[in-house]
């Protein structure tokens, strides 16, 4: 098991941008594929973004691709999520979770998640 706490969530203008972090607990950081999940009321938590174990792989959902990037610093155990150009569609709770295969999207493939950060776009 992994331990994950998002920070960087808050309120933003359409076509702003923000910066999510994940920090993780565990020593062997590397040996898991981080990724980025999302939830707005109502709706299931939706796949974002993934990174493989030393970051030579990332994939976005189409819903976010060429806006959202992934990143991760296996020295200091973060995963970012860099995102641009918002609309209000984005908003939702944003969720980082850890997984030691590739490539899932699915939320019930992930047991490994952080408490969520809430992202609301205004319009």
């Amino acid at each position: 098991q992994v331990q994950l706490v998002e920070s960087g969530g808050g309120l933003v203008q359409a076509g702003g941008s923000l910066r999510l972090s994940c920090a993780a607990s565990e020593g062997t950081f590397g040996n898991y594929v981080l990724a980025w999940f999302r939830q707005a009321p109502g709706n299931e938590r939706e796949f974002v973004a993934a990174i493989s174990w030393r970051g030579a792989s990332t994939v976005a959902a189409d819903s976010v691709k060429g806006r959202f990037a992934i990143s991760r610093d296996n020295a200091k155990n973060t995963v970012s999520l860099e995102i641009n150009s918002l609309k209000p569609e984005d908003t939702a709770v944003y969720y980082c979770a850890a997984n030691q295969k590739w490539l899932k999207r699915t939320a019930t493939e992930y047991n490994n998640w952080g408490q969520g950060t809430q992202v609301t776009v205004s319009s």
